[in-house]
């Protein structure tokens, strides 16, 4: 098993993601019982990174197809309804607009590879400031945040990430750091209402520890097996979380 020094922080755990970590049948819990679907909102803006938006879209919305999950999932702008485009140029019909308050989960993707005036992704946003100021607003019992990669910028420049454990992209985390965040080195990092991952591909990573974290470890297992994707790196959780 591959050593997870350097993902334990005070008062959490670290869970290794490799496959002999995995629970077995026996050990794990029943899919946790739900009256309402679980509504996941990915949050879509000019220069989103592809995977960032892509991954987790897939994830939950393959939880719901193949599995019959109660999962609602959704891409949102906040000045939608609108046809947005992506880092590479991939245009997607955004259907709906804000509305954070019928939201379980908000997914925040990161994107912008250029960090320049004008290029559009993470840093024209949080320069502009609209949406920094709604994900902030947006924040309220019962919303988990969720930011990949790049995205926890946007909950940094909303005040989200200071002082809570974080992560990012692993070339940025000090930049993180130096806006408030506490910085762990995990693949995703849970401290509740907060959870964040380092790396491009890591919105697949987090896409599945939501899913393990609200619907059970069953579901979660089933889909890396679905996707062909072998969950990487650690799941740091807070002891409160």
């Amino acid at each position: 098993m591959p050593a997870v020094a350097g993902a334990l922080g005070l008062g959490g755990t670290a869970f290794a993601a490799d496959a002999a970590s995995r629970p077995t049948a026996a050990a794990r819990p029943a899919a946790a019982a739900r009256t309402k679907p679980l509504r996941i909102q990915v949050v879509m803006f000019d220069g989103v990174e592809e995977q960032d938006f892509i991954g987790p879209y897939e994830v939950f919305s393959a939880a719901k197809r193949f599995r019959g999950a109660p999962v609602e999932t959704t891409y949102v702008a906040l000045d939608g309804p609108r046809t947005v485009e992506a880092a590479y140029g991939t245009k997607i019909a955004v259907e709906h607009g804000w509305a954070p308050e019928t939201a379980d989960v908000l997914v925040v993707p990161g994107g912008g590879s250029e960090v320049k005036e004008g290029v559009p992704g993470v840093d024209q946003e949080v320069r502009r400031g609209a949406l920094p100021r709604a994900i902030a607003a947006a924040k309220r019992p019962g919303l988990t945040i969720a930011g990949v990669c790049t995205g926890a910028f946007l909950l940094s420049a909303a005040g989200i990430t200071k002082g809570r454990p974080c992560t990012t992209h692993h070339k940025l985390k000090d930049q993180l750091q130096k806006q408030g965040g506490l910085i762990h080195n995990a693949r995703v990092v849970d401290d509740g209402d907060l959870v964040t991952s380092g790396g491009i591909t890591s919105g697949i990573d987090l896409a599945l520890w939501i899913v393990q974290r609200e619907l059970g470890s069953d579901l979660a297992v089933d889909m890396e097996d679905i996707l062909e994707h072998e969950r990487r790196g650690a799941v740091w959780r807070s002891a409160t979380a």
